[in-house]
């Protein structure tokens, strides 16, 4: 794993290309390197943290044996051998970065299509002076870039683009994205002019001409019928969880699995221990308050599967000496409370091993999810005529559950049902609050639509795909990425394996929610492997007390970035409005807690990071 920067412009030279990729050194402390063409202002800049090959041979800037390629590259391909067969590469190095570069430069872009793992690599060819970038399917590593009048920069991370002399201006679409989704989706990030390579595409930079191509979608993927026998279904993706997971442990240092005792964590767990047939490490923190702390799951999981259990108790002092370094670690406004245990499960695990393993995913291919029963019932026919007194009722009962699940009712229309969902149930503001709360009026921009699918969706599966297109890559994976890369730790998803995904999508809702039972076909997977028993138990979320910290601990925070100074400074939101949220957070509406959060980490963001 590593970080990558670098730029096509005149205007900027090798010291600021230096600065690029120092502002990226927890990405890769081991190794740094740097290729750089006055001629044609091409610079390419890159951070290594050793995984795969250890030796210097397999430092970055990679040139191909020719001469004619230059390649930067973040992430891991774990199917390199097989790729090394395939294209008949002579390898000089055992890493997987050169048979990626060796199989471009015989088959150009399409050998995008060949890559099973996680990247985000940046190849600059020397002859026709083009740059070719691209990013994993499911948007596992991340690639940000600037353009502007031709001019190009990009980086693994905001931070890097930052460092050059460029304008910094805030998006006031994302500005309203996040507010509403806690997360800056889509291709925008909070900068004007910079923006994000959507996950399975890639981009060809041709004398300052910018073009974008897709090598892969998730509805291309979806096929005119499902997979509904039980038995197949089981078999294959048993066989396929089993494959990625051996995929994921190949590695020349320490590796372990973040374990929380959960279906999806238990699961990854459980098959790592089958497939290399000795015990593993694995990490799982909680917190002092019973109502936080999972510790006690994970325990009896890592003591069925006779893993190497590493444990961490995370007191409130432990946790709070994090929040004031979120904005600089996520560098956009980033509302998920769970970035916080992430960091520290990241920062345990790596005091063991340099590679671990995670269990993102599991929920939005299987169904895990309270998003999707939502979705369903609010689909009842009912339920959809009389929505808006349903809401208006369960708001005046005056209890702070009644008030939150009120607005799941109040949802603007179906063109923007799935993500009023998704916000409610993160507690965010709806679209009708934001437009009241805004300074400047600004339009939501995610697009919800999946263009031509080859089959009609169901309510739930409509909802399923919309998280695997928005929340996954652009809220979890950024999460799990910036946590972990903080502390130079390497994280690989093998629920995210491309095989896996296209399977998950094809396959019957029945054998996803079955009743009251989320991810029913995983869950038998996994029972053949840990007791039922030991996960027979209402679902869990990696989660910490907020609300009651933004009441005591934290509520200093409210006073110092949600004063009347500091809002009417910012001038993004109105005052008036901000007021009242915090009078009636304060008088106990505690749903109102991540709102305020969200309004907190906006305003932290834009007085750290703006000139």
């Amino acid at each position: 794993m590593c970080g990558i920067a670098g730029f096509v412009s005149k205007k900027f030279n090798r010291q600021q290309l230096q600065l690029m990729t120092d502002a990226l050194q927890h990405r890769g402390p081991d190794a740094d390197g740097f290729f750089h063409d006055e001629n044609t202002g091409t610079g390419l800049g890159h951070r290594r943290l050793s995984i795969i090959d250890l030796s210097a041979a397999a430092n970055q800037p990679f040139y191909s044996a020719d001469g004619r390629y230059v390649m930067i590259y973040n992430g891991e391909v774990y199917n390199f051998r097989e790729l090394e067969t395939k294209y008949g590469i002579q390898p000089r190095t055992h890493s997987d970065t050169e048979i990626i570069l060796e199989i471009f430069a015989k088959a150009g872009p399409e050998s995008f299509c060949d890559l099973n793992g996680m990247f985000a690599l940046v190849i600059y060819d020397k002859v026709t002076e083009k740059l070719f970038m691209t990013r994993d399917r499911a948007g596992i590593k991340p690639f940000f870039y600037w353009y502007s009048e031709g001019e190009f920069a990009f980086a693994s991370e905001l931070k890097s683009i930052i460092t050059l002399p460029i304008k910094r201006e805030v998006n006031r679409d994302a500005v309203t994205n996040f507010l509403y989704l806690g997360y800056v989706p889509g291709e925008d990030t909070i900068y004007k002019d910079c923006h994000k390579l959507p996950p399975g595409q890639y981009a060809v930079l041709d004398k300052g001409r910018l073009d974008i191509f897709s090598y892969w979608s998730l509805e291309d993927e979806i096929d005119p019928a499902v997979l509904s026998d039980e038995k197949e279904a089981k078999k294959k993706l048993k066989s396929l969880l089993f494959s990625s997971v051996e995929y994921c442990m190949i590695s020349d240092v320490p590796l372990g699995v973040f374990l929380s005792g959960g279906v999806d964590s238990s699961t990854v767990a459980a098959i790592a221990r089958n497939v290399t047939g000795t015990p593993v490490q694995t990490f799982s923190i909680g917190f002092n308050e019973e109502k936080y702390n999972e510790t006690a799951f994970a325990s009896q999981v890592a003591k069925h599967i006779g893993s190497n259990h590493h444990e961490f108790t995370v007191t409130e002092h432990d946790a709070l000496q994090l929040v004031d370094s979120l904005t600089s670690i996520y560098d956009e406004p980033y509302a998920d409370t769970s970035a916080i245990p992430t960091l520290m499960v990241s920062q345990l695990a790596r005091k063991h091993v340099t590679v671990a393993l995670s269990g993102d995913g599991g929920d939005e291919l299987f169904m895990g999810y309270g998003f999707y029963y939502w979705a369903k019932k609010l689909d009842n026919p009912f339920l959809k005529a009389f929505r808006r007194p349903i809401a208006k009722g369960l708001f005046m009962l005056g209890n702070s559950r009644m008030k939150r699940g009120s607005k799941l009712f109040d949802y603007p229309g179906t063109e923007r049902k799935k993500s009023h969902i998704f916000s409610q149930e993160q507690y965010l503001f709806t679209e009708k609050e934001i437009s009241e709360m805004l300074v400047e009026p600004a339009g939501i921009t995610l697009d919800e639509t999946l263009e031509n699918p080859k089959r009609e969706l169901s309510i739930m599966e409509a909802q399923s795909f919309f998280d695997i297109k928005n929340y996954l890559p652009e809220e979890l994976l950024v999460k799990t990425d910036r946590a972990s890369m903080h502390h130079s730790l390497e994280v690989r998803v093998p629920f995210l394996d491309h095989r896996l995904i296209e399977f998950a999508i094809n396959l019957d809702e029945s054998l996803k929610v079955r009743g009251k039972v989320t991810k029913y076909l995983l869950r038998e997977v996994l029972y053949d492997l840990v007791p039922k028993k030991i996960l027979d138990r209402p679902k869990w979320g990696f989660a910490v007390p907020m609300n009651l910290w933004m009441k005591n601990e934290l509520n200093y925070l409210l006073d110092k970035f949600l004063s009347e100074q500091i809002i009417r400074e910012v001038n993004l939101v109105r005052y008036e409005y901000v007021k009242e949220l915090l009078r009636l957070f304060k008088a106990g509406n505690d749903y109102l807690y991540n709102r305020i959060w969200a309004l907190v980490l906006l305003h932290k963001w834009y007085k750290e990071k703006m000139p």
